[in-house]
């Protein structure tokens, strides 16, 4: 009897089982998990029903600035502030009150919504073009496709969980600190950033002393129920997708060209 034949065939058959009963019910269920993170988004994503939303938020003050240093209401329709009233106090100038508002026609852009949406719309635009029925004939295919999606994927959650860092001079020249109305002196700058579930309003007030920049920071936040949600339902659609991932990297050690290939029977006496 041929064992080499044995253990060929029954890898085949392994593999053939997996990609009928495995491969694409997990990339339908991505599907159904990424399509209901997209219908949560307050922007519009193609090809998944979604709308505009309006949300008004009243920012907190975390425990190291007290409740007077810093209030903020403010108003956020799709991936952008088009309303917001804020007033800061500053720890070495406790007499002095800074006021400024962003009005709607000139909106503070949220960039990481966009981006974050951007990266969940390619990721199933990705699964849209698999073939329901496309039969794989090498794990590679198939983790190819995976590594797409999960690439995807990873990035849209990373965009809302993560905010990129920025430079002080960054923040102090960006496009959003010229919406405010009226504009802040020269040594403070204001920035809104979402950070995992919650909506980050930092300002930071420059100081300097013997040749030596440093800053204050003042901070409020508010949780962001929409975007917990999406977090969760990326959270679930990334461990499924790896999970099938290290199945499908198992038949990575065979060196079996075709692993769909039927093989035609082999006399069990020679």
């Amino acid at each position: 009897m041929n064992n080499s034949f044995l253990t060929d065939e029954n890898l085949r058959q392994e593999f053939r089982w997996l990609i009928k009963n495995e491969v694409h019910k997990v990339f339908n269920q991505l599907r159904e998990v990424l399509e209901a993170a997209a219908r949560r988004y307050p922007v519009e994503i193609a090809e998944v029903e979604t709308q505009v939303r309006q949300e008004k938020y009243i920012m907190a003050t975390s425990t190291q600035t007290s409740q007077d240093q810093l209030k903020c209401i403010l108003t956020i329709t799709g991936d952008s502030i088009t309303s917001a009233d804020m007033t800061l106090k500053l720890h070495k100038h406790p007499n002095v009150v800074y006021h400024t508002t962003i009005a709607a026609e000139s909106p503070w852009r949220l960039q990481q919504i966009q981006d974050s949406g951007n990266y969940l719309r390619m990721a199933l635009s990705s699964l849209v073009l698999i073939p329901e029925q496309l039969e794989y004939v090498s794990a590679e295919e198939v983790l190819n496709d995976i590594d797409l999606v999960l690439g995807k994927v990873n990035r849209a959650r990373s965009t809302l969980a993560i905010p990129r860092k920025r430079t002080i001079d960054e923040l102090m020249n960006s496009k959003n600190m010229k919406t405010l109305t009226p504009a802040l002196p020269s040594d403070l700058a204001v920035s809104f950033y979402l950070q995992a579930h919650k909506l980050i309003f930092a300002v930071y007030h420059l100081t300097q002393a013997g040749g030596t920049v440093k800053f204050e920071t003042l901070q409020s936040e508010s949780p962001v129920t929409w975007l917990n949600e999406v977090l969760v339902l990326l959270s679930v659609a990334l461990h499924r997708a790896q999970q099938l991932r290290d199945k499908v990297s198992v038949f990575l050690q065979y060196p079996i060209h075709n692993l769909t290939a039927e093989v035609p029977p082999t006399p069990l006496f020679q």
